[in-house]
């Protein structure tokens, strides 16, 4: 659990320096404007896209920041101009920064956007830091940061939420929002962070909310100014400043359903010199918008992102990439009965990723080893039927690359799998099999997976039960297609996952509630639903059928608690 904080709580102290732009009332840091006329970046705030922390390590963490006094602006280079600026940091103990234990000068040179990537080391480990940045008058908000518990120690219990898919237009961004009020120790974010398409090209039901800026993002000057565009949103604002972020891609941050070197199919960018330029703008402008350490830095087309984050002896956290090396989807995508699905040389990670994670799972000694990952994991069979009818971008279109990680997580003797998932816009959750055909098999894992932030537009309440997915497939758990994100707590002797929703992303001041939640306790691979006790009014609503009371009793109900 985070250590305590001062009297001024941290939700406003971070979120209420949001809405200031600019903290003039901090102690001062030294100037950095040289006597004369300003240059044009010190005639309105450059620090409009916030701050944010990464890939926290026992002794250190990465801190973020990108100078854009005009983030729309169409070269994608946020009204900056084409020199490079010297940027201030300082991290301190204490959010008024009467404790400063590092500080020094950053570059933020425009052939990387004007981004600054401090990478940190030999820091305490298992604590909290704030950090803020400095240019001339102009400083940022106070966020909070933490390093990861030493290898030998297990820390307090962890506070861990994960999100993905958040379209600009399809909704507000008030789950991340919500999430920064949680105060999590650690947040992942598994893949769909910003959208590739121009202005309504992707409506969602009922319409769009709001509008991206720009053509659809092919060019380094588009990617740039797309994640400009997303950055600017204070719930996303304030997410990245209340905790660290692991982060990894999936499709729409290049382009949807790509696979390695190839395209989607019928897209603006054939496959060949032009997608692979794409690709590589693309991953030049994520690594310059994220919190990750120069190991992630781009080399052409590649970029290397899988890694693994120790929590102490708590936790192992195996972020993957699914894109970069897999084979091309099978039978042109879609839901199909495709017979490549079980091609055993076909690999959603590649060989080497593949090799990489086994060899992890071997050398493991954590309690619970957590695979942060982007697509479907368990079968999702959507035909009643003999045939099986499965999605060629999830994990059932590899079923052998499947089936040989789950056989490397059991041979291993990992302690406690868990999968983290994103993608499909929906809340799900399930035991994982090693034969998905037997039913009375034994569960191997667990899989949680995570609604979006907005894609898909409001989505709607259900009956957790009432799907079909969940009668063809009998270790899939639950489902709910309203918004949100899943809050855990990790700590020795289990995992408990919330999972929050919003009755609309429309709107602002919308409250979030959770809809369920499961606990995976130690050495039990299966999931058991939690039964937290309501009040009288929220019991009786839930005992009937009306879905809109169901929701307003358990908003009222999460909003009442202290």
């Amino acid at each position: 659990m985070s250590q305590p904080t001062s009297a001024l709580g941290r939700r406003t102290f971070v979120v209420g320096g949001l809405a200031a732009g600019s903290l003039l009332a901090l102690p001062a840091l030294p100037e950095i404007a040289s006597a004369g006329a300003k240059p044009s970046y010190l005639r309105q705030n450059p620090f409009t896209l916030g701050v944010a922390s990464g890939d926290p390590s026992p002794d250190g963490v990465v801190l973020w920041t990108r100078l854009a006094p005009t983030p729309l602006a169409e070269d994608g280079l946020g009204g900056m101009p084409n020199e490079s600026v010297p940027v201030r940091w300082q991290l301190a103990k204490d959010e008024r920064f009467r404790h400063v234990v590092r500080q020094g000068t950053a570059i933020a040179r425009p052939e990387h956007g004007h981004t600054v990537h401090v990478e940190l080391t030999h820091l305490q480990d298992d604590r909290e830091y704030w950090y803020r940045f400095r240019v001339g008058p102009y400083v940022t908000v106070t966020a909070r940061t933490r390093t990861a518990p030493h290898p030998n120690d297990w820390g307090s219990k962890l506070e861990m939420s994960f999100v993905s898919c958040s379209q600009y237009e399809h909704g507000l961004f008030t789950a991340y929002g919500a999430l920064a009020a949680d105060e999590p120790d650690l947040i992942l974010h598994l893949g769909d962070y910003q959208y590739e398409y121009t202005k309504n090209a992707y409506v969602a039901p009922g319409g769009n909310v709001r509008d991206h800026e720009g053509p659809e993002t092919i060019t380094l000057e588009t990617y740039r100014q797309r994640h400009a565009q997303y950055k600017t949103d204070p719930h996303l604002q304030a997410a990245h400043a209340i905790a660290p972020w692991l982060v990894v891609w999936d499709d729409h941050e290049l382009e949807n359903n790509w696979a390695d070197e190839s395209p989607e199919a019928g897209t603006q960018t054939p496959a060949g010199e032009a997608f692979l330029t794409r690709r590589a703008a693309a991953f030049k402008a994520y690594y310059e918008n994220m919190p990750l350490r120069r190991t992630s830095i781009p080399r052409g087309i590649d970029m290397q992102l899988y890694r693994r984050i120790r929590w102490g002896k708590l936790a192992n956290f195996h972020m993957l990439d699914t894109r970069q090396y897999r084979d091309d989807q099978g039978c042109n995508d879609g839901y199909k009965d495709c017979s490549a699905a079980v091609d055993p040389a076909r690999s959603i990670t590649g060989g080497k990723q593949e090799e990489w994670l086994i060899d992890g799972f071997h050398r493991s000694r954590a309690r619970w080893d957590v695979i942060g990952q982007q697509v479907f994991f368990a079968q999702r069979d959507n035909n009643a039927g003999p045939l099986k009818v499965t999605s060629m971008d999830s994990w059932d279109g590899y079923v052998a690359s499947r089936s040989r990680i789950t056989q490397g997580w059991l041979d291993a003797d990992v302690r406690n799998p868990v999968v983290l998932t994103g993608d499909v816009h929906a809340h799900w959750a399930s035991e994982l099999k090693t034969d998905y055909d037997d039913p009375t098999g034994p569960s191997v894992g667990t899989e949680l997976v995570c609604s979006s932030i907005t894609s898909g537009g409001d989505g709607g309440d259900s009956n957790p039960a009432d799907h079909p997915f969940l009668q063809i497939n009998p270790h899939l758990k639950f489902y709910n297609n309203l918004r949100g994100y899943v809050r855990t707590t990790i700590s020795r002797d289990e995992l408990r996952a919330d999972f929050r929703c919003l009755p609309t992303v429309r709107s602002e001041g919308v409250p979030a509630f959770t809809r369920r939640s499961y606990v995976v306790e130690d050495g039990d691979r299966t999931l058991h639903q939690v039964y937290d006790k309501p009040p009288a009014a929220a019991a009786r609503a839930l005992a009937g059928a009306d879905a809109q009371a169901i929701i307003d009793a358990t908003v009222a109900w999460e909003t009442a608690r202290p």
